[in-house]
């Protein structure tokens, strides 16, 4: 490969895509620019990031099923910035990859099949990540593409860990934590070990309008607060985070509600958005004094702050705690209401360095860490794809 060589990745939400350009240097993937496109917006657009450089590009495909128009248009649109005929590979991230796929992989029919049949654990995320691949596959024929998986990272958590109090043959059938945000992860752990090596016990908090835990234990996987679906855990933008299962019993049952309308409710109508009645951004509700916007950031940090003892527990003990993601990396209030809650463990945090979203924020008489560190997917999608593409 020259040096001229890019690689394309491909983060799909349940309603947007994030595109990372990058450089193939050897075997290095270096970014050299970013897009998104959120699919709620209107009219459509390309949004485009070349160094110091922004563009906003209208989009005036038609959405259709297959995306065929959005992504031919795209890759028009991204070729007046970059040599698209030096593309040489996509790189996906796929929410769900269940027991079998534990690493990242080269995609061919059979895995995109294998994939596909895990839809039904993650229906936001699954069917969006295979538009785009079967939309590449179609368009750019002879480009590679490969898949990375949120929940692999997560495959070295310990069978008891992963487990559901169901029968057996339940959990035999795949019914068990997976754990998500992997990707994420992965990258964070890396980041600890350069940025700070000593601290092996880590709680990471990726705070988005998706939201989770992860216990790791020297940059391993070992808990996680996601567990069957992305719904599992803290309480996120529209996701309730841990509910009774005998609520949607009582909804089902009681109320005679549809599995469509439960599945909405948890999808779309919960978290943040149903208790504040207001919003699903937690900036929006900092700034509104109604107490139902103070209530849903309380309960937030609450959650939070009880999961990370919770997952000190797994750990046997607590060296640090990262925040990452939108509301982990800029949002001092949460990180600050989270800490409050967490006194007990000896954390104190430095006013002024959470203000500036420093990397530390903890003080140095703080019995433990808090850090900020900002993740990249992408580049953890780039690496694992160019790494595939040496040894294919």
């Amino acid at each position: 490969m020259s040096s001229t060589d890019l690689l394309l990745t491909f983060n799909t939400g349940s309603s947007t895509v994030k595109i990372g350009i990058f450089a193939i240097d050897g075997a290095e993937a270096r970014r050299i620019g970013r897009g998104v496109i959120d699919f709620r917006a209107e009219p459509l657009s390309l949004g485009l990031t070349k160094g110091p450089q922004t563009f906003e590009m209208p989009l005036n495909a038609e959405v259709t099923e297959d995306l065929h128009g959005v992504i031919d248009e795209t890759f028009a649109l991204l070729a007046d910035h970059f040599d698209m005929t030096a593309a040489r590979a996509a790189g996906h991230r796929i929410v769900h990859g269940g027991d079998r796929f534990i690493r990242a992989i080269a995609l061919d029919a059979a895995a995109i099949d294998a994939i596909d049949a895990l839809t039904p654990l993650a229906p936001l995320h699954q069917p969006q990540a295979l538009r785009f691949i079967r939309a590449l596959k179609h368009l750019k024929p002879h480009l590679a593409q490969t898949a990375s998986f949120d929940t692999a990272f997560h495959a070295t958590q310990d069978d008891l860990v992963r487990r559901f109090a169901i029968p057996r043959t339940l959990h035999d059938e795949g019914i068990k934590r997976y754990g998500f945000h992997g990707l994420s992860y992965k990258f964070i752990a890396g980041e600890l070990r350069r940025k700070a090596p000593r601290a092996a016990k880590v709680v990471v908090a990726h705070l988005g309008s998706g939201a989770s835990l992860c216990a790791l234990d020297d940059g391993v996987s070992r808990d996680c607060s996601m567990g069957f679906s992305t719904l599992d855990g803290i309480p996120m933008a529209t996701r309730p985070g841990w509910l009774d299962p005998g609520v949607i019993l009582h909804l089902a049952g009681q109320r005679k509600q549809s599995f469509e309308e439960i599945e909405d409710l948890l999808y779309h109508r919960s978290g943040l958005l149903g208790v504040s009645g207001i919003s699903a951004d937690t900036r929006e509700l900092l700034k509104d004094g109604r107490p139902q916007s103070r209530q849903a950031i309380d309960l937030f940090t609450l959650r939070i702050a009880g999961e990370i003892g919770r997952m000190a527990a797994t750990l046997n003990g607590l060296d640090a705690i990262i925040f990452t993601a939108g509301i982990g990396e800029h949002q001092p209030e949460i990180r600050a209401g989270v800490a409050r809650r967490l006194s007990w463990l000896g954390l104190a945090i430095d006013e002024k360095a959470n203000a500036a979203n420093d990397f530390t924020i903890s003080t140095r008489e703080s019995r433990i860490g808090a850090h900020v560190v900002a993740t990249d997917e992408e580049q953890i999608i780039a690496e694992e794809a160019l790494s595939i593409l040496r040894d294919g």
